[in-house]
C-alpha cells in the first residue's frame, strides 16, 4: 500500500499530552501546527516557551519554534495529519463522558480537510468514540467520504491512538513506548502507523479503533483497581490499629505479591477518569472497576476525618487554645509527586475543605508552583522549613523528593503516603 507523504502534522490541542507530541514530531523535522483556544499558551509556543512543566520539553519546544518546524495558531490549517488532543472529562453524578472537545475540535478541522488526509483521535474515550468522531467529520464535510461509509476507499482515513506516558517521562516515553493504534480499516491503521513510526522506537500495534480505546482504558483501570485495594488496606489497618506501611513491606516480600502503596485518592486527567468510561458502557457488568472507582473517591474524605480528629486530640491536650490557634501544614497540591499538575488532585480537593472548614492558619507547601490557585482563602505558599517548624498539625499528602529527604515534624502527623513513616522507610 502507497502512502502519501506527511510533509506538514496538526496536533489539536496543546496541553501536556498535545504539546509533548507536537514537539517531538517537530524534532524529527517534520512542520508541524499545532492549535489550542489558549491565546496566552498559543503566544508562549510561538516565542519558544513552554506553559507546562515537563522536563525536557522547553528544550525541545526552543529549538524547533526557532529552526521553524512548530508554531501555534488558534484556528485549524491545512496539513497532511490530524491529531486531537484535547480533554475528555465526565460530567454529572453519573459520570457521562462529555465529549464536547472532540466535536469542537471536528468543527476546527473539518473545513480544511482534502482528500488523503488522516484524522488520529489521541484523546483517551469511551468505546465508540473514534466512529463518533468520524460520524462528526461526515456531517461537516458531506463532500468528502469517510471510512464509516466508503470504507478502504475513503478520501479521509481515521484511527485512534491513545498515549500511555508518565508525567514527567513523557519527552522519553513518547518515543520509547509501545502504541496501540486501532483504524477504522486496514489503511487507516498504516497511515497511522507510518505517522507514529516518525519517532516512535518502541512497537507500533495494530488492532481495532474499539479495541485499541478498550486498551487505554483497561490499563487505567488495572492501575485504579490496584490502587483502590492498597488504599482500601489501610482504612482497614487504621481500625485495627495495624501499620499499613510495615504490612505491604511485608506482604510484598512474597515472590507474586507487589500491593501499592495507598494515597489521598486518585487524581489526574486519566485514572480517576478512564474507569467511569467502561462503567457507563457497562454499568450492569463493570461491577469490579465502579468499586474500585467510589473506593478511591472516598479516600479524601477519609484523610479530612483525620485531620478533623487530629485537631480534636490536639486541643484536648492545649485545653487553652482553640480551633483558631490551631496551625495546619499541607505538603503538595498536584495529582503526583514531582509534577505540577493539579488536575483532579485529591490532595488539592482535601485543603479545599480544610481552607473551607479551618477557622485557624492554613501553610500549604508546594514546591512545585508559584502561586496557590483560587479558593484557597487565607493559606499562604510557604517554604517546607517553615511548615515543619510552626504547623501543629502536618498533613502528607503528595510525596515529593523535596519532602521524602525531610526529617519527620514536630506535633501531630497525619500522613496520607507513609512518607515519614519509620517503617516503610527502613522497608
Amino acid at each position: 500500500m502507497t502512502l502519501p507523504p506527511i510533509k506538514t502534522i496538526s496536533v489539536i490541542g496543546l496541553g501536556y499530552i498535545g504539546l509533548p507530541t507536537a514537539a517531538m514530531f517537530a524534532s524529527r523535522k517534520v512542520r508541524v501546527v499545532g492549535v489550542d483556544v489558549n491565546q496566552s499558551a498559543v503566544d508562549k509556543i510561538n516565542r519558544g516557551e513552554i506553559h507546562i512543566v515537563e522536563p525536557d520539553l522547553d528544550i525541545v519546544v526552543q529549538s524547533v519554534v526557532a529552526a521553524g518546524y512548530l508554531r501555534a495558531t488558534l484556528e485549524a490549517e491545512p496539513a497532511d495529519a490530524f491529531l486531537v488532543a484535547v480533554p475528555t472529562p465526565f460530567r454529572g453524578e453519573d459520570h457521562e463522558p462529555d465529549l464536547s472537545y472532540i466535536q469542537a475540535a471536528c468543527k476546527n478541522i473539518a473545513p480544511v480537510l482534502k482528500p488523503g488526509n488522516l484524522v488520529v483521535l489521541e484523546s483517551t474515550s469511551p468505546v465508540g468514540a473514534t466512529e463518533k468522531m468520524a460520524d462528526w467529520l461526515a456531517a461537516e464535510r458531506p463532500d468528502l467520504s469517510f471510512p464509516q461509509s466508503h470504507g478502504e476507499q475513503s478520501d479521509i482515513r481515521i484511527a485512534h491512538c491513545p498515549e500511555r506516558v508518565l508525567p514527567g517521562k513523557v519527552m522519553q516515553e513518547l518515543v520509547s513506548n509501545d502504541r496501540v493504534i486501532g483504524g477504522m480499516t486496514s489503511r487507516c491503521s498504516e497511515a497511522a502507523r507510518a505517522l507514529y513510526k516518525l519517532f516512535v522506537q518502541g512497537e507500533c500495534v495494530v488492532t481495532q479503533a474499539r479495541t485499541a480505546e478498550m486498551a487505554k482504558l483497561t490499563e487505567n483501570s488495572f492501575r485504579d483497581v490496584n490502587i483502590a485495594f492498597a488504599n482500601e488496606l489501610s482504612v482497614i489497618c487504621d481500625q485495627l490499629d495495624i501499620d499499613v506501611w510495615e504490612l505491604i513491606a511485608l506482604s510484598n516480600r512474597h515472590p507474586r505479591v507487589n500491593i501499592l502503596q495507598p494515597g489521598p485518592g486518585v487524581g489526574g486527567h486519566c485514572i480517576a477518569v478512564d474507569p467511569w468510561f467502561i462503567v457507563a458502557s457497562a454499568p450492569d457488568t463493570a461491577k469490579l472497576i465502579r468499586t474500585a472507582r467510589e473506593v478511591n473517591d472516598a479516600k479524601p474524605n477519609w484523610v479530612i476525618e483525620k485531620v478533623r480528629a487530629a485537631v480534636g486530640t490536639y486541643l484536648m491536650s492545649h485545653p487553652e487554645k482553640t480551633a483558631a490557634d490551631v496551625t495546619i501544614a499541607c505538603y503538595g497540591l498536584t495529582f503526583k509527586a514531582d509534577i505540577d499538575d493539579l488536575r483532579g488532585s485529591p490532595a488539592l480537593n482535601i485543603t479545599y475543605e480544610l481552607a473551607r472548614e479551618h477557622v485557624g492558619h492554613l501553610l500549604v507547601v508546594e514546591p512545585n508552583i508559584d502561586a496557590l490557585p483560587g479558593g484557597l482563602g487565607n493559606a499562604l505558599l510557604v517554604s517546607t522549613e517553615k511548615a515543619l517548624a510552626t504547623a501543629d498539625i502536618h498533613v502528607m499528602l503528595v510525596d515529593h523528593q523535596e519532602f521524602v529527604v525531610k526529617p519527620a515534624p514536630l506535633g501531630a502527623l497525619v500522613d496520607a503516603r507513609g512518607s515519614w513513616n519509620v517503617t516503610k522507610s527502613n522497608a
